[in-house]
C-alpha cells in the first residue's frame, strides 16, 4: 500500500469516526439525562447519575397515564403493521402479477397520492371520521377510537409501491407452476409469495411499525380523550408544561425508544435484504 493510499484510509476513518460520534451522541445524551435530575440535565451534565429510579417513579406516578399510552401505542402499531402487511402486499402483488389495460393508470394515480401533503387531508379526514361516529356499523373507526388511527395507515402508497417493486424480483415461474398444480390465487399468495418474500416483509414491518409508533399529527386530531392518547402525545405534553421535568422526560423518551430500537436490531439483516430487493430469507 502506497503512502498516499494510507493517508486516504486514515482520512476516511477520521471522517467516519466523527460522523459516528455526531450520530450516537444524541442517544448517549438521552440515556445520561434519564439518569440525572432535571437540574443536572439543564446544566448539560454528561456523566451518568443515579437518579433513574426516581425519574421512573415520578413518571409512573404522574397523571400523564404513561403506561396506558404505551399500551395504546403498542396496540395501534401492532395492528396497523399486521393489517398493512396483508393489504399493501396484496395490492403490490396484484399490480405486478395481474396485467390489464388500466393497471398502470390506477397505479400512477396511487403514486400521485404521495404528493399530497397530509396537512391538506386533515380537515376532510376529520369530517369523514366524525360522520362515522353517527353510523352504528362504523362507530368503531370513528373519531376518538384506535380504529381511526389504524385504518388510514393500512394501505399507503409507499408500501404498495415498495411491494410492487420487490415483486418484480419474484420468480414468476413459481406462480405458473403453482397454477398448474391446481393452487388457487389466494393459496399462491399465502403459501408461496409471502414465505419467499419474507425479507421484503421484514423491511416493511420495520418501516411501518416505526412510522405508526412515532405518528403524532393524526392521533393528536383523532384521539381526543386522555385515556386514548399515544406516547408521542404524552411526550409532547411533557415538553409543553410550565416547568418541564427533563429527567422524567428523558426517561420517558428512553422507554419509548426501546420497542423500535429492539425491532430494528433483531431484524437488521432482513431489513437490509428487503430494502435491496432480495427475495431470500
Amino acid at each position: 500500500m502506497t503512502k498516499q493510499a494510507k493517508i486516504l484510509n486514515i482520512v476516511q476513518y477520521i471522517v467516519l469516526i466523527i460522523l459516528t460520534i455526531i450520530s450516537v451522541f444524541p442517544f448517549f445524551w438521552m440515556i445520561v439525562a434519564a439518569t440525572n435530575p432535571s437540574v443536572e440535565v439543564t446544566k448539560g451534565t454528561l456523566t451518568f447519575g443515579s437518579y433513574f429510579t426516581e425519574n421512573l417513579k415520578t413518571l409512573l406516578s404522574s397523571d400523564l397515564q404513561f403506561i396506558n399510552a404505551f399500551k395504546n401505542s403498542l396496540f395501534i402499531a401492532v395492528i396497523t403493521t399486521t393489517l398493512a402487511m396483508i393489504v399493501s402486499s396484496a395490492a403490490g402483488y396484484a399490480f405486478e402479477v395481474y396485467k390489464n389495460k388500466t393497471r398502470d393508470k390506477v397505479f400512477n394515480f396511487v403514486l400521485l397520492s404521495m404528493m399530497v401533503p397530509f396537512a391538506a387531508l386533515m380537515v376532510p379526514l376529520f369530517r369523514l371520521f366524525s360522520n362515522f361516529n353517527k353510523v352504528p356499523v362504523l362507530e368503531n373507526i370513528g373519531l376518538n377510537t384506535n380504529g381511526s388511527v389504524i385504518i388510514i395507515a393500512i394501505a399507503t402508497a409507499f408500501l404498495i409501491f415498495f411491494f410492487r417493486q420487490n415483486t418484480r424480483t419474484f420468480p414468476k415461474d413459481l406462480i405458473e407452476a403453482a397454477r398448474i398444480d391446481g393452487l388457487g390465487e389466494f393459496e399462491i399468495f399465502a403459501r408461496i409469495y409471502m414465505p419467499t418474500m419474507k425479507s421484503t416483509y421484514a423491511a416493511a414491518v420495520v418501516v411501518t411499525f416505526m412510522t405508526s409508533w412515532n405518528n403524532y399529527l393524526w392521533p393528536l386530531i383523532a384521539l381526543q380523550s386522555p385515556e386514548k392518547r399515544t406516547l408521542p402525545l404524552i411526550l409532547s405534553a411533557m415538553g409543553s408544561s410550565y416547568t418541564p421535568d427533563y429527567g422524567m422526560m428523558m426517561t420517558a423518551v428512553v422507554i419509548s425508544t426501546l420497542p423500535t430500537a429492539l425491532l430494528f436490531f433483531f431484524m437488521q439483516k432482513q431489513f437490509v435484504a428487503g430494502m435491496t430487493g432480495s427475495v431470500k430469507g
